[in-house]
């Protein structure tokens, strides 16, 4: 029987972030094997993943990071089951981690295969179940490519954004990030008219006219009023025709040309928690 000290209990919990008490006796199951001990700590946590795989994880953290050239930038969410989980330090750090990792793959499937630690991210976060006991996973994963990418992470890391620019302009950082702010507050469903899919619109279309008939409106005219009110849906829904938060008697596309006239947003990645 291998002596277990307190510097082997306490190397195992740097290295897995487990609980002391369980990092002791993984070590003892493994008669001082420390790569047993972490396989051993490894299978509770895939025992308690099992265990919660229906429970519902909408609370956590959400981050956005661009890479350095500001020309590509990811939001992933890290998803846990409570808020008290969601707020921990290690836990930010722990989603700041993989986001970062998260720049260099194109899709969730291939982030999830990727190295992380000696451990794929998807064992990762089959060890991090076990170890705090919720579940953990990978929410949101969206990628977002421009000739300037900024980014914004709203107060307790519940919504983060990215937005693309047309350009590299002076001003552009500033720019980016107050349009990110932006879609972070006001939500839009799509970057313009063109980004709304046909059933969206054909219902707008509908919901408009049912409410025209309970006015009384004549039939001839819905069709011509009801546009309007399509063209409201539009101004209030689609980021670039919204009115800029920081000054409404400009919309966000006005705003953005007024850094330099041939500047246009070109995208924007919106991720929220719940």
């Amino acid at each position: 029987m291998a002596t277990i000290t307190a510097a082997d209990v306490n190397k195992l919990r740097t290295a897995t972030g487990a609980g002391m008490m369980d990092c002791k006796k993984a070590l003892v199951e493994a008669d001082g094997d420390f790569d047993l001990a972490i396989e051993n700590l490894r299978k509770k946590g895939q025992k308690v993943a099992a265990n919660r795989s229906d429970r519902e994880s909408t609370e956590g953290a959400v981050i956005a990071v661009v890479n350095d050239a500001k020309t590509a930038g990811v939001v992933v969410s890290l998803n846990c089951e409570t808020d008290f989980v969601g707020k921990n330090e290690g836990f930010v750090k722990l989603a700041t981690d993989l986001a970062q990792l998260a720049l260099n793959f194109d899709n969730k499937e291939a982030f999830l295969a990727a190295d992380f630690n000696g451990l794929t991210v998807a064992e990762k976060l089959i060890e991090q179940t076990g170890v705090i006991g919720e579940k953990i996973e990978i929410g949101a994963f969206e990628r977002l490519e421009g000739a300037f990418v900024g980014s914004y992470i709203h107060a307790g890391n519940k919504i983060a954004t990215l937005v693309a620019l047309s350009a590299n302009v002076p001003g552009a950082e500033e720019a980016a990030r107050n349009v990110a702010m932006q879609a972070a507050a006001m939500s839009p469903i799509a970057l313009d008219e063109a980004g709304v899919d046909a059933a969206t619109i054909e219902k707008e279309i509908e919901i408009a006219k049912d409410l025209l008939r309970q006015e009384g409106k004549p039939e001839a005219m819905l069709d011509n009023i009801a546009k309007g009110k399509l063209a409201r849906f539009f101004k209030d829904n689609t980021l670039v025709n919204q009115d800029y938060i920081k000054d409404n008697k400009l919309s966000v596309a006005a705003y953005v040309k007024s850094l330099d006239k041939d500047l246009i947003v070109t995208g924007f990645r919106r991720a929220a928690l719940g």
